[in-house]
């Protein structure tokens, strides 16, 4: 696999996701299209999954989206890794205090 996939903002491209992304023909254009914080942010998705099985998904769920035009992944409110930004209270409630 020597096909050259950017990362994201702040996460590296995992191998599992590089690879899912290079098996599919123009997805990896498409990608290369996407904007580092777009790329950020469904790499983050996919790497904050808990569970091998969940992972799998979200990185299943990643082509399937991107093959539909989708540019941002939809359920997942942003990284909370960045240090460009300040997290949102939503965020900041629910993803690093765990607050329900």
């Amino acid at each position: 696999m020597n096909l050259k996939l950017s990362g994201g903002l702040v996460h590296a491209l995992p191998t599992d996701l590089k690879l899912a992304l290079s098996e599919k023909k123009g997805l990896s254009e498409t990608w290369e299209s996407l904007t580092p914080i777009a790329r950020n942010e469904f790499i983050c998705w996919v790497e904050d999954a808990k569970q091998e099985k969940t992972r799998a998904k979200r990185i299943s769920r990643t082509v399937e989206e991107l093959q539909e035009g989708k540019r941002r992944p939809c359920c997942w409110p942003g990284c909370i890794h960045r240090t460009d930004k300040k997290p949102g209270k939503w965020q900041q409630d629910v993803l690093i205090n765990k607050k329900k």
